[in-house]
């Protein structure tokens, strides 16, 4: 059986909720897209340039900490808006090197591409005790690659929806039953595909339509957030947004109105390092 259990919330509060910026800028497209091309750099570079100063601003007229989830590339590329990412208290997690997906890796290649991340972060002072995956995909290896350098939580899997819990190995079987192992002891703290920006709204050529209307993606993430509010106790919502997806004109003003939403429904407004530190098993 799953080992999941609850995070324990100030007083007043209802929900644990974490507003987590996948940083990418231009990696999405070099590591996970093979696009190049000047157009493709250039939505990247929005992000850098005017999505993550839109969101830095929001955040502090609303006083949130935020979990910023930034691949080395961006810190190797864009270090200044980095810098500043750090100096307003937000928290860094790892997010690989150039947006690379993992499952496929083997574990050297793996391990290699945690060693650059973990050396562009250290450039602007960070020693991250969390982990992304970019591609929310993981080899057999990554645990073990977690665990060998210290991480404490991940946030990249979605076994639960609302609730941070223990993962484990699972020996796969198509002639019987599935083997779970013991559990890895790295946290998890789970995303979804509902709650991410990018899906919905960035419109890839050939591929993804994206350009939902804001309101359809408001009432869905405020319905899951009420969801957590009304039924679930000690529940963490976390939401995954991009800078150059959730920092355009309309979209920033779609985060704006779910933080006010959320903000009077009883949202604690935490990184995910504080939610890792408030967890309690059940």
């Amino acid at each position: 059986m799953q080992k999941s259990g609850k995070v324990k919330l100030p007083k007043g509060k209802k929900v644990a909720v974490n507003i987590g910026c996948d940083f990418d800028a231009q990696s999405i497209w070099i590591g996970s897209f093979n696009q190049t091309s000047p157009a493709y750099m250039a939505r990247g570079e929005f992000g850098a340039e005017v999505g993550a100063p839109r969101l830095l601003k929001l955040f502090e007229k609303y006083g949130i900490k935020t979990t910023w989830a930034i691949p080395g590339h961006t810190v190797d590329t864009f270090t200044d808006v980095c810098k500043e990412v750090v100096a307003r208290g937000h928290e860094v997690a790892h997010h690989g090197y150039v947006h690379e997906n993992p499952a496929p890796l083997s574990y050297e290649q793996e391990e290699r591409v945690m060693q650059m991340g973990l050396e562009s972060l250290a450039k602007i002072g960070v020693t991250p005790r969390g982990y992304r995956s970019p591609y929310w995909d993981f080899s057999p290896n990554t645990f073990n690659i977690l665990q060998k350098y210290g991480f404490k939580y991940d946030s990249s899997l979605m076994a639960n929806d609302l609730h941070p819990y223990w993962p484990r190995p699972v020996e796969v079987n198509a002639d019987k039953a599935n083997v779970f192992g013991t559990e890895y002891n790295v946290l998890e703290i789970p995303v979804s595909w509902y709650l991410d920006d990018f899906p919905q709204m960035e419109y890839l050529t050939g591929g993804q339509e994206g350009q939902r209307s804001t309101n359809d993606i408001f009432d869905r993430w405020a319905s899951i957030y009420d969801y957590a509010c009304n039924n679930e106790e000690g529940a963490c919502y976390v939401l995954t947004t991009h800078p150059q997806t959730i920092g355009r004109a309309h979209t920033i003003q779609l985060l704006e109105r779910l933080i006010q939403y959320m903000e009077q429904r009883g949202a604690w407004f935490a990184t995910l390092s504080e939610i890792y530190d408030a967890y309690e098993d059940n």
